[in-house]
Parts: structure tokens; C-alpha cells; sequence
């Protein structure tokens, strides 16, 4: 049973994120340990190592289905990532999952190698899960956060999630083919699955024609105005939404196999197995799971029919075929099995011998380091999918040759097949083509198996998982995957500002040169980042100063800044320039707009419990961090609405789990402004994380530097991960000017 919708907040989350990715199912499998207690274990693939990196970097959470039906899990860490599981119910596994995802849209999107089944109820339960999805997320989100959904089964989430959250950066992948319209018209819901997908700011796809495919179903169902990659989405009147649709093709830990196929004992094994099957000349494998579209049929009636010709030799060739389990409920696949095991053991009743097995048949999963041994072991890789989005095992093997031998042959329908030229490419429904491309594999000279090998394996190094998933949110939020430290651009900027007449180093505060608290009066500079502004302050040449939200008497508090630091407090509405400090001196209709304000939001706030009130000289902050992600999106929602339609002149900036309103209009860029100008500076540079942040990396000259503090959008030019990076960028910008002052000629 599930827990009632009002309960589910405090079952979900009890914290925000920066970064969330969702997807069918968790990174983690469930297992009930011998007393009873739950464990978790993970469960590797190249999607968790792609995205592990920058999850960490942007306090990221994972949300999924735990694997068990019927069954509530509360959040949870695992392996430094934060878990959020999805519950679902028995009926939603077969209604939305095996039904309406597996036998309708993934035969569909496969080009209709089996034929779909189309019931309402499989696609009312498909958009209940969905929106319970996009609820989870909504809350889980931070102000501004990234989230990137992943796969077929949750298509509907980004409009949800647009709808609910419109201050999100929504990013889509989708792992399987998107078909030619043609075929996706067939869908009933066709039109609510595109509009669906439009909800995301940057929708992923294997291949460039999935994304071709994708813009002309656009066209055809909606008439929106698309231009190579993007399409034009009307937006409530307003400017149209750019969203952009293309390629990203996915891959692998390539390293990660590699580091595995050079451990002794990986060796030892694939030398065993080899063993095991008789040391033949020739050992063929295929690695897929039990499914229709992979072409195992396909495979076993060519090699059968190889035997048969005594174009090959059982005593010379023997074929290896891991078929893992898959959807074993759905009847296709249960049918499926049945064929492929009546095949297997019709051929080797015909033409195996004692000591000779022609096909060694495997109807379950291994471990890792099983799999890069029987790739050590196989001579020839066989890849014969009818149709497949990518096809990572393709990739996987090369990553394991590291011997530059062994021969891939792939099929033209795999996505792998537009990067890995060099393989033997097929078409599979071409039993003739197929049983010579099998003939020419077996029999390459070891120059040519290695001349191909060389440059598939530099192709795959050169696009691992973790340019993949860069590469992806490089698009979605012009940052990539944020390593830590500072980049070696960065760093040149640095040494380019270094020697300026000049210098002002303008710095945000929480976020920043803080590490974000629950509690903002905790929140307190890093000693590192203090001491490095300390070093630049001591110059008569560099001034630092601190531009925060916070009410000048908050940041005086929390941030002890050294003496000299010029400090600007609520967007820009205080400035304290020197010790005496700047006093606001508000107008008699301001102060009575400040005082009807307040009793406005303290009326709306009182009825939350967690939300609270920080007052300021011009205005007050709304911070609702302590709220679930949709009741604090709802209560700023019910202020503003509240503000707007009672008071006139009201300033409102939304920020990280804050709702910001001022009687008199400031901003960091303002402020910024002001600094320069005071400070009569050659040069500025400037670090924030907020969205506030924005309005002062606008007013940066193209001699100045800005920088960003984690992921979401930015004009920002450069980008740092964290704090601690924050203080490594002074220390270095410290070290820079100092070596600058040393330099003789400094100016010219």
C-alpha cells in the first residue's frame, strides 16, 4: 500500500538538491539481510559512473524505484550519493512498466520488430507513475536545480516538472531509438508523449537520426518552427522556449574495463574458459540480454547454417551466446526463450561432439570481471542487433582489448555502428551478408585485426561515459561536469588579471565563500578562503569586498571580515564602503510599504512550519530551505501572489530557497557597479553561486573574470565546483598578483 499524498513529503525528502537525476530504477538493488535489515547494494553501470563525479560535486540526489513492489523506503545515502526511492505498486509494475513501457513503447520504438500493445489503463497507470516521479523531483529540487531525467519509461516528467517547477533546468536522455514518424504515429498518446518530452530545456538522443526523427514528429503533430537542433516551443504568450534536441551518443568506463582486463587473475580466467571449451581456433561470442530486438536468431541461424555448408568447422569454431534474463513476465519474451533454446539445442544435437560443443549457451547474467574474461577469450564479437539505441557491450569489448586483437562485427542498426567504423558492420536480416562477415572475422590476417582494433579502442578512450554525460550537461547548463580545483583557463585567467594597475575582488558570501547551512546563522567562511583574502586585502593595489543578500548586520556577523573589506549587504541596498558604515534613510511611504510587507508575509508564513522571516533595512527574505521542495515552491508562490496584488512598487528576486522583497530596487549588478567605481578598479573579479549572482557577472567588462560556484545556467565565463575551490582560486589569484608586483615593468 502506499503511503497518502499529504504523508509522502516527509516520506520523499527531507532536504533539497542541487542536482537530481530520475530515473526507472535506482542506482542500488534491494536485499532483505539474514535478520531481517534492510541492505543495499550498488548496482555499477556506466550511467552511475558517468554521473557519480557530479553528483558529488552538486550535492545530487538519486531518485527511482527501489525494485520491490509494494513497498515504501525513506531516503537514504549510499557511497556519498542520497537516495530518494519511488514506491510502486504490483499493478503499476504490470500496467506502467511491463505493459505500457515494454510492450508498447519499447516495440514501437524499435521499429515494430514485434507489434505493440496499446490499452488505456497500461497509459493511465504510465502517467500516474509518471507525475508521482515529477512530484518526488519537484520536491527533492533546490531553487534552480538541474534535473536530468533518463529513459523512455519517464517521458512525461519534464512537462510535469516544467509545469510545476518552471524555475528548473530539465534535461531528457533517452537510452532506445526514437522512431520515424511514420511508425511513432501509430501511438495513441503520440501527441501527450511529444509535448511531454518539450517540457526539458535539452533532450538527448543516440543518434543523430533519433533526433532527426524526433524534430519531425514535432512538426507533424504540433507545426513548431525547428532550426537544425532546436525547436521553437511557444511559452504562454511570451518569447518561445528554446529547446534543444540532439545527439549525445552514450558509451562506457573504458578505463574501468581496461583496468580489469589487465588484472592477472581476469587473464587466468579467460585463459580457463578458453580451456574449457576445448581450445578451438575460433571462439565467437554474443553478450545480450533475452530480447527480440537483438538479433540472437538471427545469429544462431547463420552460424547453424555455416556448420551445415562446412563453411566452418565445430572442432575449429564454437560460439559462446549470454543471453540474460529479461521481462521474463511479458509473454514475447517468455516465447522468446522457448525459440531460442529449441534452436540451440537442435544445433548442437546436429553437429556437436563429444569433445566439441558447437554453441555454449548461458541463460543468465555475470559479474564483471566474468564478462571482461570472456571477452579476453572471444576471437570474434558478435553484435547482430535488429535494432538498438547504442549497444554498449560493442564498445565494451574493444575497451577490453588491450592486446589491439579480436575482431568486432556490428550491426548497421546500432548506434554504436556511426562511431565504430572500423568493425565488420552487417545487415542481420541478411543471412548471406551475415555468414560471410562471420567467414571474414575467423579468418582475418593479425595485421588487419589489429589495424581495426587500434583505431576502434582510440575512438572509445577518446568518448568514454564521462565525455558523455559532459558533453550532455555542458549543453544543458553551459558547465559539464565540474571537476574539482581550478581549470587550467581559469588559471590563465588568473595570471592575465594578475598584473592589472587596480584589482577588485568581488565575492558572495553563502554558497561561496560559506558552505551552505540550514541554519544561516551557522554559516561561516572557509578558514582557507579568509586567509586568502586577508593576503590580497593587504595591498594597497587590491580591494576585496563581500555582496550578499544577507542585511549588512547578518554578513557583518557571519562573515568577521578582515579589516578593509568593502561589505554590500541586501542586493546592494546597504553599502558599507569604510568603517563607518553607510545608513539607509528610508522615506516615510517606504517605511509604511516595509511594515504593511511585513505583516503581509509573516501572516502567510506563520501557517509553515519551517519557513521564516530574516528582516532588512529595505525589505525581508522569505527563506523557505527548511520546507520540502513543492511547499516551499507553494508558500513563495502564495507570498508573491499575495505581495504583488496588495502593494505596488514591491521589488521581488527569487533565490536558493529564498523569496527576496525590497521597497527600494537594488541589485548585485548595482552594487557591483558602485564598488568599481569606488574602488577605481583596472579590473573586477567575481564569484557567486546564486541566481542573484547573475545580474553582477552582467556587468563584467571583457577584461574582468566571473566565475560560478557549482552547476545551473550562468553567463558566468569560468566555473568552480565548490568553497574549497573558491579558496584555492584566491590563494592562486594571491600568488599570481604577488609574483605580478615582483615582475620588473609591471605596467606600462
Amino acid at each position: 500500500m502506499h503511503a497518502p499524498e499529504s504523508e509522502r513529503d516527509e516520506l520523499y525528502v527531507d532536504h533539497v538538491y542541487d542536482m537530481i537525476v530520475v530515473s526507472n530504477r535506482l542506482p542500488v538493488d534491494y536485499r532483505e539481510g539474514p535478520d531481517g535489515t534492510t541492505q543495499w547494494n550498488s548496482s555499477p553501470g556506466g550511467l552511475v559512473t558517468a554521473l557519480e563525479p557530479v553528483m558529488r560535486a552538486a550535492d545530487g540526489a538519486w531518485i527511482g524505484w527501489a525494485g520491490v513492489a509494494d513497498r515504501e523506503f525513506p531516503p537514504f545515502e549510499h557511497d556519498g550519493i542520497s537516495i530518494i526511492p519511488v514506491p510502486l505498486s504490483a499493478d503499476e509494475l504490470e500496467d506502467y512498466y511491463e505493459g505500457f513501457s515494454n510492450d508498447t513503447l519499447w516495440p514501437l520504438y524499435h521499429d515494430v520488430i514485434a507489434p505493440p500493445s496499446f490499452h488505456r489503463e497500461w497509459w493511465e497507470a504510465y502517467v500516474r507513475v509518471n507525475r508521482r516521479f515529477a512530484e518526488a523531483a519537484a520536491r527533492a529540487a533546490s531553487d534552480g536545480a538541474v534535473v536530468w531525467v533518463q529513459d523512455y519509461q519517464l517521458q512525461l516528467v519534464p512537462r510535469m516538472l516544467r509545469e510545476s517547477r518552471p524555475d528548473l533546468v530539465i534535461g531528457f536522455f533517452n537510452h532506445i531509438p526514437f522512431p520515424a514518424y511514420g511508425i511513432y504515429s501509430q501511438l495513441p498518446w503520440r501527441r501527450q508523449v511529444i509535448d511531454g518530452l518539450l517540457g526539458a530545456d535539452v533532450i538527448g538522443f543516440q543518434r543523430a537520426a533519433d533526433a532527426g526523427n524526433f524534430s519531425r514528429a514535432v512538426r507533424r503533430l504540433f507545426g513548431y518552427s525547428t532550426h537544425g537542433t532546436i525547436i521553437d516551443v511557444p511559452d504562454d504568450g511570451g518569447d518561445p522556449r528554446r529547446v534543444v534536441a540532439r545527439h549525445f551518443p552514450i558509451s562506457i568506463d573504458t578505463a574501468g574495463f581496461e583496468e580489469l582486463a589487465r588484472r592477472a587473475d581476469v587473464q587466468e580466467r579467460a585463459q580457463e574458459i578458453r580451456e574449457s571449451l576445448g581450445n578451438p581456433e575460433t571462439i565467437m561470442l554474443g553478450v545480450d540480454r533475452l530480447d527480440y530486438t537483438k538479433g540472437i536468431r538471427h545469429r544462431i541461424k547463420a552460424f547453424g547454417e555455416l556448420l551445415r555448408d562446412g563453411r566452418l568447422k565445430v572442432e575449429d569454431v564454437t560460439l559462446v551466446q549470454v543471453a540474460s534474463p529479461s521481462r521474463e513476465r511479458v509473454e514475447t519474451y517468455r516465447q522468446l526463450r522457448d525459440e531460442i533454446e529449441l534452436a540451440v539445442g537442435r544445433l548442437n544435437g546436429d553437429y556437436s561432439t563429444l569433445e566439441h560443443q558447437a554453441i555454449a549457451y548461458l541463460h543468465h547474467g555475470y559479474p564483471r570481471e566474468e564478462m571482461v574474461a570472456l571477452y579476453l577469450a572471444a576471437d570474434v564479437m558478435l553484435v547482430t542487433a535488429l535494432r538498438d539505441g547504442m549497444n554498449l557491450v560493442a564498445k565494451e569489448y574493444v575497451a577490453c582489448r588491450f592486446d589491439d586483437d579480436g575482431v568486432l562485427l556490428l550491426s548497421e542498426f546500432t548506434g554504436a555502428s556511426d562511431e565504430l567504423r572500423q568493425a565488420v558492420l552487417v545487415n542481420p536480416h541478411d543471412i548471406e551478408g551475415l555468414k560471410d562477415a562471420i567467414v571474414e572475422a575467423t579468418r582475418m590476417p593479425k595485421r588487419e585485426r589489429s589495424r581495426r582494433m587500434r583505431a576502434l579502442r582510440k575512438r572509445v578512450r577518446d568518448n568514454d561515459v564521462a565525455h558523455w554525460s559532459a558533453s550532455f550537461l555542458e549543453t544543458l547548463t553551459g558547465a559539464g561536469i565540474i571537476k574539482p580545483g581550478v581549470s587550467d583557463p581559469l588559471q590563465a585567467a588568473i595570471n592575465r588579471m594578475a598584473g592589472t594597475e587596480r584589482l577588485l575582488v568581488a565575492l558572495d558570501f553563502d554558497g561561496t565563500l560559506a558552505p551552505l547551512v540550514d541554519r544561516p546563522e551557522d554559516a561561516r567562511a572557509t578558514d582557507r578562503a579568509r586567509a586568502a583574502i586577508e593576503r590580497l586585502g593587504a595591498a594597497d593595489d587590491t580591494r576585496v569586498a563581500i555582496v550578499s543578500g544577507r542585511a549588512l548586520e547578518s554578513l557583518g556577523q557571519v562573515a568577521s571580515p578582515p579589516e578593509g573589506t568593502l561589505l554590500s549587504g541586501s542586493h546592494g541596498v546597504e553599502l558599507q564602503l569604510d568603517p563607518a558604515g553607510v545608513t539607509i534613510d528610508l522615506r516615510e511611504s517606504e517605511t509604511a510599504k516595509l511594515e504593511r510587507l511585513s505583516s503581509i508575509v509573516e501572516e502567510i508564513a506563520s501557517g509553515a512550519d519551517g519557513a521564516w522571516i530574516e528582516h532588512k533595512p529595505a525589505g525581508l527574505a522569505l527563506h523557505t530551505r527548511r520546507l520540502t521542495g513543492n511547499a516551499g515552491t507553494a508558500l513563495q508562490h502564495a507570498a508573491r501572489n499575495r505581495v504583488e496584488a496588495e502593494l505596488l512598487g514591491i521589488t521581488v528576486r527569487t533565490g536558493k530557497s529564498v523569496l527576496e522583497f525590497a521597497v527600494r530596487s537594488s541589485d548585485k549588478g548595482e552594487s557591483l557597479t558602485r564598488l568599481r567605481q569606488h574602488v577605481g578598479a583596472t579590473a573586477v573579479m567575481y564569484v557567486g553561486d546564486d541566481v542573484t549572482d547573475e545580474d553582477a557577472f552582467a556587468t563584467l567588462d571583457a577584461e574582468d573574470v566571473g566565475v560560478k560556484v557549482g552547476q545551473g545556467k550562468s553567463i558566468a565565463t569560468y566555473r568552480v565546483r565548490s568553497p574549497e575551490d573558491v579558496a584555492d582560486l584566491l590563494e592562486r589569484l594571491a600568488d599570481a598578483r604577488d609574483a605580478a608586483r615582483e615582475a620588473p615593468s609591471r605596467w606600462p
